[in-house]
């Protein structure tokens, strides 16, 4: 079999074998597949597309390159979440304990922030002393003893996925519906869990803009996992403007301990019971949606998904002090409010912006060295449709360097746009792909 053959295969629009397509990936991954042969394949994907079989054969054979998580030794079906990204995004921290709380394993790998998405590993390091660097035995015995654990990506996993990622930045082959949907899941698949629920943001702070390029990529994904095996359910959610009202690593473990209270946002309590009313039950701890909605809204009433939090953070080494007294999280040194030059309904919010905003600020990565002030960011007080009167507080502003605030500031003001007429607050889940 030859490289150049699969090349000109796809460039004239026929579909590869999935032998084909395991010995490209086989090959690229451990070099005997040059770069410039994978650029070519990757552009006659592009222009010429794959079809549902070859999607997932790509996917599996992505997964199936390196390690793949074995989680048989952890009692019961286990449930996975992954958001495809976004600004002021804290599910994970919501939404497994409130999951874990009703006895369903959590067992979920995170990365970290890059760029204007914030990481759930970087917010939970909020936490002094907590660790995602754990062995496998210690996350399996924390999943099976109390139902809940996170531990940091391996290099192992899916490291074809990881170099093929890297070759579409710089040929421009990355928005290819088959290939990001190939790219999400394999990483999902290596992870192990028997249920997969998959939040799909839309808006002007995802990485898909539109809701029709969301529903496409949400069917696209939930029919590689159902191709699988795994019980895949997305759920495309909005990203016209940030997730709750907090941005910033310690400001959103705030909200999330504020929310799994009972007093936070929302939105993001809403987001939360829609996720994990599809993890409970796809793995058979519901007998409907409606009682699943039940049972989690029940772990927030009888604090039962909070004690389980501090419980999970206390597991991986951390103080859970903060669970019970946020004001014991990082703190910023300057605290000011960033007040509207304008009046009238909050129309649109530049959500992708108001993550730069944060990164200015020190709170996400230019670069994977970069260094995370953890105390920084900033709380919105107005969001979409809401009315602003001159000279009231947008939003509250938290750094540690006035230079670094003087140019947040100057670029937050730019983010909002506003209108005379009112403005019906945006539907938050567009839709749901079973």
């Amino acid at each position: 079999m030859r490289m150049y053959d699969l090349i000109m295969k796809k460039r004239n629009g026929r579909a590869l074998e999935q032998d084909e397509i395991n010995f490209m990936v086989e090959g690229f991954t451990n070099g005997s597949i040059p770069d410039y042969q994978m650029s070519a394949m990757m552009m006659a994907i592009y222009f010429r597309g794959m079809n549902e079989e070859e999607t997932l054969n790509l996917t599996m054979a992505m997964a199936h390159s390196g390690d793949v998580l074995d989680l048989s030794d952890i009692n019961g079906l286990k449930a996975d979440k992954h958001s495809t990204g976004g600004v002021g995004d804290k599910t994970s921290l919501v939404l497994g304990p409130m999951v874990a709380a009703l006895g369903v394993p959590v067992a979920k790998m995170s990365g970290r922030g890059l760029g204007h998405t914030g990481g759930t590993i970087d917010k939970l390091e909020s936490f002094e002393g907590f660790s995602v660097d754990i062995s496998t035995e210690k996350f399996i015995h924390n999943v099976n003893s109390i139902k809940m654990s996170i531990i940091g990506q391996t290099a192992d996993l899916a490291p074809a996925d990881k170099k093929l990622y890297a070759l579409r930045d710089v040929t421009a082959t990355v928005d290819n519906m088959s290939l990001i949907a190939s790219s999400i899941m394999s990483k999902k698949l290596a992870a192990g869990a028997d249920t997969i629920v998959l939040d799909v943001k839309t808006g002007s702070g995802a990485f898909m803009k539109t809701e029709q390029d969301s529903v496409a990529l949400a069917k696209e994904m939930v029919q590689i996992g159902k191709g699988a095996g795994k019980h895949t359910v997305a759920i495309v959610s909005d990203m016209d403007q940030p997730l709750g009202f907090a941005v910033g690593n310690a400001l959103e473990v705030k909200e999330a301990i504020e929310t799994l209270k009972g007093e936070g946002s929302k939105d993001l309590l809403e987001l939360c019971v829609t996720l994990g009313s599809y993890m409970l039950f796809g793995t058979n701890n519901a007998k409907s949606i409606e009682e699943a909605r039940e049972k989690l809204y029940g772990t927030i009433e009888d604090k039962s998904a909070l004690a389980k939090f501090a419980q999970f953070v206390k597991a991986q080494g951390g103080n859970a002090a903060p669970i019970y007294d946020t004001s014991l999280l990082p703190k910023a040194s300057i605290i000011e409010e960033i007040v509207s030059e304008k009046e009238g309904y909050v129309e649109h919010i530049i959500t992708d912006e108001i993550g730069i905003v944060s990164l200015i600020l020190g709170g996400g990565r230019e670069t994977k060295e970069s260094e995370i002030d953890l105390a920084v960011g900033l709380v919105l007080h107005k969001k979409v449709g809401d009315y602003v009167k001159m000279g009231e507080s947008l939003a509250t502003i938290y750094a540690n360097d006035k230079e670094k605030l003087k140019a947040a500031k100057e670029r937050f003001i730019k983010t909002y746009s506003f209108t005379s007429e009112k403005r019906e607050k945006p539907k938050f889940i567009k839709g749901i792909i079973e």
